[in-house]
């Protein structure tokens, strides 16, 4: 008797927690939308240059704990990322992740036929090295740049 309630009990934590994280994620895949529609307004609003300028900053108000927001042309040029500086410049149209996908064409592909929408894919945490799972939402902002967002799963 005492071990099935044990047994329930750790169950009933195991899915109170599981909510919680659900429940963050949904929060943080939020903030990856907002914060790339703001990134959108203000290239829309004040330029590319001065979008640029902010986006590329580690402490600016396109990064927080959860997400960040980078920008890339259409091409697959790389135009700002506020983690990976050695990115910006370069056309990773090519990259593939850990496990052998072209993501970038992906997110190229679903902002030129859809507008926006997210991608999976496997990417390091900012400071690692080996790749996690990560989902990322992107925003076609005009017809030769993108914004795009993710979050770590």
């Amino acid at each position: 008797m005492k071990k099935s309630l044990v047994v329930t009990v750790a169950v009933c934590i195991g899915l109170l927690l599981a909510g919680n994280v659900m429940a963050d994620i949904e929060a943080d895949k939020k903030e990856c939308i907002a914060k790339c529609e703001a990134a959108a307004k203000m290239i829309n609003e004040k330029g590319i240059d001065a979008a640029v300028a902010e986006i590329n900053k580690k402490d600016g108000q396109f990064v927080s704990t959860a997400t960040y927001v980078f920008m890339q042309k259409m091409d697959g040029t790389m135009i700002a990322h506020p983690m990976k500086a050695s990115l910006v410049g370069k056309n990773l149209i090519d990259l593939k992740d850990s496990e052998g996908k072209e993501f970038f064409k992906d997110m190229i592909k679903v902002a030129k036929e859809s507008g926006s929408g997210w991608v999976d894919y496997m990417w390091p945490k900012p400071g690692e090295e080996k790749p996690s799972p990560k989902t990322s939402y992107v925003l076609k902002v005009n017809d030769d740049v993108f914004v795009g967002a993710g979050v770590y799963k």
